[in-house]
């Protein structure tokens, strides 16, 4: 992420607490107490994609955001860590007793700009592998993958593969160059 908008360790650490506390208040029936923002400071304030990230033992657990920015960096914090934990369709909702192997992790993103490319090959060459989030478009089919998931998906090919199947898309579907591709890099906290 760039070094304008960064937020600072102590900064992330909070945002990271503040996610966490959401879901732990869900899960003990503590539903929409409101929240006191006018002590925070401005950056948390500011519109912002988020994208909150809950794995067990190193596995997907939930993994919800907003790539474009739809409400302030807090707000957007405590909505996707809810929808993390209990809206994400791949998972059930998050229980008590997963929760205390669940660790957090929170992506703040920078807004997206379009790659421009000339087929599957010019593609390929410009990707940074762990530097870009990813999201490709066709019509109705679109998907992203953070750049976090190039841990996983380290090589290109494999990752758009991966990438063009999430969107429900052939898995060679970025070969052909016609998927409209844009870029975006995040700033992560994770526990």
């Amino acid at each position: 992420m760039s070094k304008q908008g960064d937020l600072t360790e102590a900064q992330g650490e909070y945002l990271l607490l503040e996610a966490r506390k959401t879901i732990q208040d869900r899960l003990s029936g503590k539903k929409d107490i409101p929240k006191e923002t006018k002590d925070l400071p401005t950056v948390f304030h500011e519109k912002r994609g988020t994208f909150v990230t809950l794995t067990t033992r190193g596995n997907l657990r939930g993994c919800i955001g907003h790539i474009i920015p739809q409400e302030s960096l807090i707000d957007g914090i405590r909505e996707n860590a809810i929808n993390a934990a209990f809206r994400d369709p791949r998972f059930s909702p998050l229980t008590s007793d997963e929760w205390k192997n669940v660790q957090v992790e929170i992506s703040i993103l920078t807004e997206p700009k379009p790659l421009a490319y000339n087929g599957g090959k010019d593609l390929l060459n410009k990707l940074r592998p762990g530097v870009d989030g990813v999201i490709i478009k066709k019509g109705f089919h679109q998907s992203t993958f953070l750049p976090q998931v190039w841990e996983q998906l380290p090589d290109k090919k494999a990752f758009l593969n991966h990438l063009c199947l999430k969107a429900g898309l052939s898995g060679n579907a970025w070969e052909k160059g016609d998927l409209e591709v844009s870029t975006y890099q995040v700033q992560a906290f994770e526990e």
